[in-house]
């Protein structure tokens, strides 16, 4: 890159971050003083359970243990990002600091992202306006599911159109509100990079290991993608090779994958290990369900650039170029890992938008048309066409943003009484709550809830139920405690969402002692030895 390049790409992500950072600035400046910005103005259960990781960090948590689950937990090597930044925060306003620490870290991620996803289509592309394009695209496009919401079928085949919800299948909403995906591509876009300049360059090869060293650590997903990526380059390039009866030329390419993979290698068997063998943690996976929609839909998402990828892709197996090869090997990749037999299969082709932009690039920048002007207005519809998913989701965080009301906001009067358990609830207690109190508390007080995030709490589709028949009063007294006993549980709080739930009130005899009320909120400690058989 020159300096034209970096400038440009520090405009671009200037305006991303404004245009990314409006919406949060619109809830943190809303003036309603009965409400509390959650600060986020999507995936709000998702962006508590962030909040939460880092305000375990602060207090102290080197090894990642959900607090949304009171079975006991080992802890395991995860979410490193949100435990370490959660150590600069401390004193008061600490949610605010949280908040403010999550949302720099997005800011000073995009540029990052940019940059790698430039550098990367700059391998394949000279064209610096075509470069300049897919980066648009690469970022901030999508598909054509805004055309499914505005036909009124964004519930097409049971899925809402995958721009919506699926940060791993375009890049957009990483960039407007997952940070440690922003990170996580810029590791594995930078280690490609590096792995395709390591046969000429070995040094290179480790600097891709060390990529795909800390990958894991943000997102351990990614690595899979990266190394299924990486294999079939690996076979498609030997393939070529044995035809080409020159197997030796293979020896750099393969030296190249074994640098590259070797650093990592040990992190993933321990990852692999972990989340098979501690019990805690497999029954997460098994509960953590994300399973790719339909087909239809990515032809919805992807269906757009069809025609030009293809074309694309045809024009550079053409000239036999072995670093065109890798992102060919990664939309190969794809419905081999979109369809994997797992229960995470729709996070394992990250960043396959990347692959099909890039090609889809290369196909406009050498259509052979007659009219230059047809074929610089087709590629700017296309690019507008894939920016509208974008907007809408910019309009829709604007308009939660300005309307208070749950979960992108809180009552300010159970903010400040989830400040009050923050302060004179002992650090790591169970507290029993209603599931959507549960997703929320933790987010202020470092403790621990029973139920609270749907792939987090441990055997939430047994528990649930349980924790609703506590709070509608069904379970008599032996059944209570042993409930109480069983879930670990020291407190117990109960407020409008938990009234929500029925009409139990504490009696005698439960060992439940009010330690706190805070208007319409009480939280009760939970006194095992003052139980009355």
């Amino acid at each position: 890159m020159n300096r034209d390049d970096l400038k440009w790409i520090l405009r671009f992500a200037g305006i991303l971050v404004l245009i990314t950072s409006f919406p949060y600035f619109l809830g943190f400046a809303n003036p309603d003083s009965d409400w509390g910005f959650s600060g986020f103005v999507f995936g709000v259960n998702d962006g508590n359970s962030y909040i939460a990781k880092m305000l375990s960090g602060s207090y102290g948590a080197w090894l990642f243990k959900t607090p949304y689950s009171s079975m006991d937990q080992r802890g395991v090597i995860a979410y490193l990002p949100y435990l370490l930044l959660g150590k600069l925060a401390s004193g008061e306003a600490h949610h605010l600091q949280l908040l403010m620490i999550f949302h720099l870290f997005r800011i000073f991620s995009i540029p990052l992202l940019i940059m790698a996803t430039y550098q990367f289509v700059s391998l394949f592309i000279e064209s610096t306006s075509w470069r300049r394009w897919t980066t648009i695209l690469v970022t901030c496009g999508g598909g054509l599911g805004w055309l499914l919401v505005l036909t009124g079928n964004a519930s097409w085949q049971g899925d809402l159109p995958l721009d919506f919800y699926s940060p791993e299948s375009f890049g957009f909403l990483s960039i407007y509100g997952l940070p440690h995906l922003i990170l996580a591509r810029f590791l594995l876009l930078t280690g490609m990079v590096n792995y395709l300049r390591a046969a000429e360059s070995p040094h290179r090869g480790w600097i891709a290991g060390v990529c795909f060293l800390v990958l894991p650590l943000i997102q351990p997903l990614s690595i899979v993608t990266a190394f299924a990526v990486i294999g079939i380059h690996q076979l498609i390039i030997l393939a070529f090779f044995i035809k080409r009866r020159s197997v030796k030329e293979w020896k750099p390419w393969l030296m190249a994958a074994m640098r590259s993979g070797v650093f990592a290698l040990p992190l993933v068997i321990y990852l692999g290990i972990s989340f098979t063998q501690d019990p805690f943690l497999k029954r997460w996976t098994e509960q953590n369900r994300i399973l790719s929609p339909h087909p239809g839909h990515y032809l919805f998402a992807y269906g757009i650039l069809l025609i030009p990828m293809i074309a694309g892709i045809r024009n550079r197996l053409r000239l036999k170029r072995i670093s065109t090869l890798l992102p060919l090997s990664w939309i190969i990749a794809f419905p081999i890992l979109a369809y994997a037999p797992h229960n995470l299969q729709r996070r394992l082709p990250e960043g396959i938008w990347v692959a099909v932009a890039l090609f889809a690039a290369i196909g406009f920048s050498e259509w052979k048309v007659g009219r230059r002007v047809l074929k610089s207005w087709s590629s700017r519809v296309v690019l507008i066409c894939s920016l509208l998913s974008s907007v809408l989701l910019i309009l829709g965080g604007v308009r939660v943003a300005m309307t208070p009301e749950v979960p992108v906001f809180q009552p300010a009067e159970e903010v400040e009484a989830f400040k009050k358990v923050a302060e004179i609830v002992e650090p790591g207690s169970v507290v029993l709550t209603g599931f959507d109190t549960g997703n929320a508390l933790p987010a202020y007080a470092p403790i621990f809830v029973v139920i609270g995030h749907g792939p987090e709490s441990a055997y939430l589709e047994l528990l649930e139920p349980q924790v609703e028949a506590f709070y509608q009063g069904m379970l008599d007294k032996g059944r209570v405690n042993s409930l109480l006993d069983d879930w670990n549980v020291d407190y117990v709080w109960f407020g409008p969402r938990e009234k929500l739930l029925g009409t139990w009130h504490p009696p005698v005899g439960f060992g439940l002692e009010m330690v706190l009320e805070s208007g319409d909120y009480v939280l009760y400690r939970y006194l095992k030895e003052a139980i009355i058989p």
